[in-house]
Parts: structure tokens; sequence; C-alpha cells
């Protein structure tokens, strides 16, 4: 069962376990049976994996800490908004999108979460691994998360194939292998880890070229087979180009772009469309 967001909960615990885990192997069985830990190559291994874990760590933490964006209490769209050329509508009635849960308008690409119990500006989904919604203030922080999650996961597998590798040896001489049983074991939980990761990261990078959510991904299916249905082709209207859905997402500042300090740009309630002349604008 799912916890009230800000909330520790036992999948956040758990990641913050494996990360240990994963962690403690790594630095301290797999880099010394295969560098040692008197080498210059076994503490520059050491120091340079503590920094991915630590960036992994500080990152999650961000990720299930920060707000992923509400709605205003007072927002009401402008029709007459000449600025703003589209107005998304239900699929039923065509009116405004209203929330009668939260008892306000939706903003584009807003969503009301049932786990939250609240609506959510530019909502991609509900992440139990970290208690939280991700959405407009925290999703970018989620993609560095992620990134350095597989980054650091890859450069365990390195490091845990070599220290098991170069552990026969010295384990049969000595006659016990349990270092390096620990060592296998790990490396036998990181390899599904690690290709789930990579996974979710390439769907993430997938939909930021696109300019899409992951419900919108879903909804664009939808709308997608009922265009062609009716003969009429469908474009996603937040979709600019790649370089202008990378700068929408990430930001103008392309050395920022996975920093984890950087902050998402807009206001969560207003977004550039294919609609918009011209189309350098930058975002408001």
């Amino acid at each position: 069962m799912a916890g009230r967001p800000g909330y520790v909960t036992v999948p956040i615990l758990a990641v913050l376990a494996a990360i240990g885990y994963v962690y403690y192997t790594t630095v301290f069985l797999a880099i010394p049976a295969w560098l040692g830990l008197a080498t210059a190559a076994g503490v520059a291994n050491v120091v340079a994996f503590t920094a991915l874990a630590a960036a992994c760590v500080a990152t999650y933490a961000v990720a299930v800490s920060r707000d992923p964006g509400r709605v205003p209490p007072a927002f009401v769209p402008d029709v007459e908004d000449t600025d703003i050329p589209i107005h998304e509508i239900k699929r039923k009635g065509g009116d405004l999108r209203y929330c009668q849960k939260c008892s306000h308008y939706k903003p584009p690409r807003a969503h009301h979460c049932r786990v939250c119990k609240r609506c959510v500006l530019r909502m991609d989904h509900h992440c139990i691994w970290i208690n939280n919604c991700v959405g407009h203030e925290n999703y970018k922080i989620f993609l560095v998360f992620v990134l350095y999650a597989v980054i650091t996961s890859l450069y365990s597998l390195v490091l845990i194939i070599g220290g098991a590798v170069h552990s026969l040896p010295k384990n049969e001489q000595l006659g016990s292998d349990s270092s390096r049983t620990s060592i296998i074991i790990c490396g036998v939980f990181l390899c599904p880890l690690t290709l789930a990761l990579t996974i979710l990261l390439g769907w993430h990078v997938y939909l930021i070229f696109h300019n899409k959510t992951t419900i919108e991904y879903h909804e664009g299916v939808r709308a997608m087979w009922l265009a062609e249905k009716a003969g009429n082709l469908y474009h996603h209207p937040y979709d600019l180009g790649v370089y202008e859905n990378l700068v929408s997402v990430l930001g103008p500042n392309i050395l920022c772009w996975l920093c984890p300090i950087s902050r998402n740009t807009g206001n969560g309630i207003r977004f550039r469309t294919s609609y918009d002349i011209p189309l350098s604008t930058p975002p408001i």
C-alpha cells in the first residue's frame, strides 16, 4: 500500500538499502579483490565510485522531497487570450478540463493523482519508489537521478566482474570463496536492476525527444487511432522538434542540462506549442 507523499515508505527504504548494498560490495569487496585499496588505481576508483553513489543519493533525496507542482487555487483558463493558441478540453462534452475532486480548472498537461489526492502540473506518473508524483517541478531531477543510477550501475558491474575474475586464484589458494561468492551474488542482483534502469532511462529520453509525458504518450496512441480512423493525421501539439523539446524540458543552457542543482524551466501552467509563431520565442 502506498504511503502519503513526503513520508518514508518501504520502497524508499528498499532503494536506499540497494544503494548501500551495491556500494559496500563494490568498494569493500570488488575493488580490493581486483585493484587493491593500497594502489593508486584502487583509490581512484573508490573516489570516483563514491562520488557517483553520493550523486545518486542526493538526487534521489531531492526527487523524493521536491513537490512535483501544485495548481494555483485561483487558476482559470483565459479562452480569450490570443497568446494561447490551444486549450485542452474534455473528450466528452468539449468543456474546459475541470477537476471535480480538487474543485478547480486543470492547466494544460495537468492531471489528478489518485495517490497524492491532488492535481499535479505536467504530471508524468506516480512513482512508488520515490513515494511522489513525477511532475513539472521534479521531472528533471528525476531524470538526472535515473541517469546517475544507470552510470553507477554500469560502473559497478565492471568493477564487480573484474573483482570476481581476479579473486578466483587468490581465493583458491586461501581455501575460501566467501568474498567471491558475495561479489557474484551482487553481480546477479545488479544485472536485472541495470537493465531495468537503462530501459527506464531510454523511455524518458524518447519522451523528452517528443516533448511528451507518459500520460500523453498513452493518450496520443488513442488520439492517433481515432485520427487515422477519421482519415486525419495526429500531431502532438507540444512537439517542437528535438532540440526545442530538449530546451523546453531541460533548459536553454546545454551545460546545465544534466546538472543536479539546476531547476526546471517555465511555470508549469503555460507551454509552447507547435502552433506558436514564431517557434523560436523563448518559453514563458
